[in-house]
């Protein structure tokens, strides 16, 4: 039975992993830790240097602000970390990869299969039409979700820019006064609703257009790609990994 520590357990997506949990059984929650109040069947801490436990791995939807406790707390007790929330800068995603060299990290902006999938098809359109075809992006999700654009949008563009090379990402086209350039990927942003999470990849050429597109019915793809990657983590060695790993695997 593997031990999960649930960070951001009182949250929408900490219980649906907690659901997807207790429909399985090879793993378990052995605690949380949440900012905020409510009662669990197991225990829940507001910080981690209160955790009585010792988890086998920790799953984290939770915050940007958590992460430096998170990290410190899996790195001293050698835990296993997936990290499923977003919005991060980019000194705290350097840390992230840092930290991966001393204990086992899975990071990734989306837990879906679906997702990667489409990353994956994204980069072999890519490759074969970027000569001929501009390239965009357009991201949708509920009107509660702070960052913009989604880490799934950036992890889109940045796949398909392993291919393409020297892209530049373009956030805010009503700032610029000039024709689209060819490497420009945009990036949009719509929040609204309930929307869980849809994102888009378009080819526009000429005279053609080719999309692909995902959309996430509800948060149990995500929670149930995170518990997976909580199974696959455990006993793993030092090193940073993602949904690609937990597919091979």
């Amino acid at each position: 039975m593997i031990k999960i520590l649930l960070n951001g357990c009182l949250g929408k997506m900490g219980q649906a992993v907690e659901s997807c949990v207790n429909e399985r059984e090879d793993v378990m929650i052995s605690c949380g830790v949440d900012i905020a109040t409510g009662d669990k069947t197991y225990p829940v801490y507001n910080c981690f240097v209160d955790v009585q436990e010792k988890p086998d791995v920790i799953i984290d939807f939770s915050n940007p602000l958590v992460l430096d406790d998170m990290l410190s707390f899996a790195v001293d007790h050698q835990t296993p970390v997936i990290i499923c929330t977003t919005g991060f800068s980019e000194a705290q995603v350097q840390k992230i990869r840092n930290t991966a060299k001393q204990i086992p990290v899975f990071y990734s902006g989306n837990m879906s299969l679906g997702i990667n999938v489409l990353i994956a098809l994204s980069k072999m359109a890519a490759k074969v039409l970027y000569n001929s075809f501009d390239i965009e992006v357009v991201e949708k999700h509920h009107n509660l979700k702070i960052d913009a654009p989604s880490g799934t949008a950036l992890m889109i563009a940045d796949a398909i820019n392993e291919e393409i090379g020297d892209a530049q990402y373009i956030y805010d086209r009503h700032a610029y006064r000039k024709k689209r350039e060819h490497n420009e990927i945009g990036i949009h942003s719509i929040r609204g609703g309930t929307i869980v999470g849809e994102h888009e990849v378009i080819f526009a050429g000429h005279d053609e257009v080719v999309s692909l597109k995902h959309q996430a019915q509800s948060k149990g793809v995500f929670a149930a790609g995170a518990v997976n990657a909580a199974a696959y983590m455990k006993d793993k060695p030092a090193g940073l990994y993602d949904m690609s790993d937990v597919l091979k695997g």
